[in-house]
């Protein structure tokens, strides 16, 4: 050992030994100080000292025994308060999120309203999601055909109210049910045989028709960005992330394949949903039977119910206008009240100022909530509430910048529809065109069209919830896109309903996608608003897949370079072209990537369709003669 190292240890050694206090007793343990069993006690609650309502959490048993996971907020004293129930896939515990003294300041924005100390709240997460038990099943389908069990979401919200009203403490007994999107669904569920403690309800942008024009398909035209959702919603009880990206712009992600290659690579295809939905992508009876409308129309209830849309709802703008036209005219339209805000997707729970660049006179959204809907439901909730009469329809006029009420507001197929033809030099007019002619574009599945000004980023939720007011002069120029302008307006064009595309064309493909927009065109220059100068506004638009032309349930090859009609319906809209601004038609043929890439080559299913499918295609839109393409438009009076 090194001379240095051995001294130094010896005489740290007697240092140690010299300086070394005498030996302690061991310390005493007492019971008090001994670990047994888990730190997080099974019953503690936070103290809550000043709070203006209690806050529980509760396992709900159904008729199959399986619990379901609700919060309920109880206003402090109580007393003969009506109950506000939502049922969701989304977390109910995140709809209380804060841990606020104030009732108020403890929910979200959309119940911020209802949080005024006179309703009960209640959000419950449905089977299999957050803290319920149970399986999980995409938009369970009712009992019956599709679904061999005894429970769907109207036995669960039926169990559920019968338990709240037993159970809750401080309550007078009635309950309304409320909620967006797929919340907007469980009312619409909960409405087939409602439990007689439900008084009134709102369903709003509700997913009611997921093939004609909602969340999965426009007719036919499958809508991309569902596979992030299914990956987000199918994956775990909780909420997974979305599929990770290698690029920036979404346009090229969705270049790399077909929806069902990328599904593929992201492990999509492993998800029972995703299998059904791709096995059915036609308008069979996987679809028909769920189609909410004709469901509510076949079996009605009494409860006072608002079906409410947003004008420019990106993710569900069909569902609430078609279940109250379904049943209006099976002849129960006493009950069932129609409202349309200038709204995106559920902004009906948020401030509602604008709608990207148009501005409202106030906050739309809030000023609704508060003088309509809450007075709406407390009159069937609240002994001695004023009575709240609501016209049979309430639709925002975006163009006039207020609230028009409407006693007789008709379903679509009751009225006259003004056709607005498309002629010759790229015009268009309500005067029938003479001899036949045709405007042609080549469209490229290679390069379709955007429906967004690139690069479109993956999350950016401020352009995906305005991209329906977008302004359309970004495509103007594309070679694939073909526009048609009525001259400068003399006088107001008033449109009450829903357009109708009317469009004849012919294609050197055996497939092909139209999409048809109706925009307003303003003025060159605008002194008071100058970026508005010559913005081009989608008052309406859609998509219709060419192989269902003739069926919804049937597809068939598009004939090639043979005239065909393509006819769909536009969303409905409430609006007025001024004098001074310009009527304009725009069609093309893709939409991307909000819908999927068409072959235009004819093949059994899109989903799967294989590089080699991809063709271009002349598509020639055909105007006068025996082809007069137009726009049929349900105009004031009609």
């Amino acid at each position: 050992m090194n001379t240095w190292i051995r001294s130094t240890l010896l005489t740290g050694i007697a240092v140690t030994l010299v300086g070394a206090a005498p030996v302690q007793n061991r310390p005493q343990v007492t019971p008090d100080m001994v670990q047994t069993g888990s730190d997080i006690p099974a019953d503690w609650q936070a103290p809550q000292t000043g709070f203006d309502y209690v806050k529980k959490d509760v396992m709900i048993p159904m008729r199959d025994g399986v619990k379901l996971h609700t919060v309920i907020m109880i206003p402090k004293g109580a007393h003969d308060l009506p109950m506000v129930l939502e049922r969701t896939p989304y977390n109910a515990s995140g709809f209380a999120p804060n841990n606020a003294p104030k009732m108020k300041d403890a929910v979200w924005s959309g119940d911020t309203d209802w949080a005024d100390g006179t309703h009960i709240l209640v959000w419950q997460d449905i089977r299999g999601k957050y803290g319920s038990e149970g399986d999980y099943v995409m938009t369970r389908p009712p009992r019956g055909p599709l679904n061999p069990t005894q429970t769907d979401d109207t036995t669960d919200a039926y169990d559920t109210i019968d338990w709240l009203v037993k159970n809750v403490q401080g309550t007078n007994g009635r309950v309304g049910m409320i909620g967006s999107s797929y919340d907007g669904w469980t009312v619409a569920m909960a409405l087939l045989d409602p439990h007689p403690a439900l008084k009134v309800a709102a369903p709003e942008s509700p997913m009611v028709d997921g093939w004609m024009g909602d969340d999965w398909f426009h007719y036919g035209a499958f809508r991309t960005g569902n596979l992030d959702y299914y990956v987000g919603q199918m994956t775990e009880a909780g909420s997974a992330p979305a599929m990770p990206r290698d690029t920036y712009d979404e346009y090229e992600y969705w270049l790399e394949g077909s929806v069902g290659d990328i599904a593929k690579k992201h492990g999509v295809d492993k998800l029972p949903f995703w299998q059904r939905l791709t096995a059915h992508p036609a308008y069979d009876a996987f679809w028909q039977l769920q189609a909410v409308d004709k469901m509510v129309a076949d079996k009605p209830s009494s409860v006072p119910t608002i079906w409410l849309q947003g004008f420019w709802d990106q993710e569900d703008i069909y569902g609430a206008v078609h279940s109250w036209e379904a049943l209006e005219k099976a002849g129960h339209g006493a009950n069932n009240h129609l409202v349309i805000g200038p709204w995106w997707h559920s902004q009906i729970n948020r401030s509602a100022w604008n709608l990207g660049p148009l501005k409202w006179n106030g906050d739309t959204a809030a000023n609704f909530r508060q003088d309509e809907l809450i007075p709406f439901f407390d009159q069937y909730l609240k002994d001695g509430a004023p009575t709240h009469k609501m016209p049979s329809a309430m639709i925002y006029n975006s163009a006039e910048n207020h609230w028009d009420s409407f006693a007789d507001w008709k379903a679509n197929e009751d009225r006259t529809l003004t056709p607005l033809y498309l002629q010759a030099d790229k015009r268009l007019a309500f005067d029938a065109p003479g001899v036949g002619g045709e405007d042609s574009y080549v469209s490229d599945p290679a390069k379709p069209v955007p429906y967004i000004q690139r690069p479109i980023t993956s999350g950016d939720e401020d352009r995906w919830r305005t991209w329906l007011v977008q302004d359309q002069r970004f495509v103007a120029d594309r070679q694939d896109v073909v526009s048609y302008t009525t001259p400068v307006l003399d006088k107001t064009v008033t449109i009450h309903g829903a357009p109708v595309a009317d469009i004849f064309a012919k294609t050197t493909g055996t497939d092909s996608d139209f999409v048809v927009k109706l925009i307003d065109v303003y003025p060159a220059t605008n002194p008071e608003n100058p970026e508005m100068g010559g913005y081009q506004l989608p008052i309406a638009m859609d998509i219709l897949r060419g192989r269902y032309r003739n069926s919804f349930s049937d597809p068939s090859p598009i004939p090639a370079g043979t005239v065909q009609e393509y006819k769909f319906r536009l969303p409905t809209v409430n609006y007025e072209v001024k004098p001074g601004h310009r009527i304009m038609v725009q069609i093309q043929s893709s939409l991307f990537p909000v819908y999927d890439r068409n072959p235009q080559k004819y093949v059994k299913n899109i989903f799967f369709a294989k590089p080699g499918d991809y063709q271009k295609a002349t598509v020639s839109i055909e105007h006068g003669g025996t082809g007069k393409s137009a726009v049929l438009l349900p105009l004031a009076g009609g």
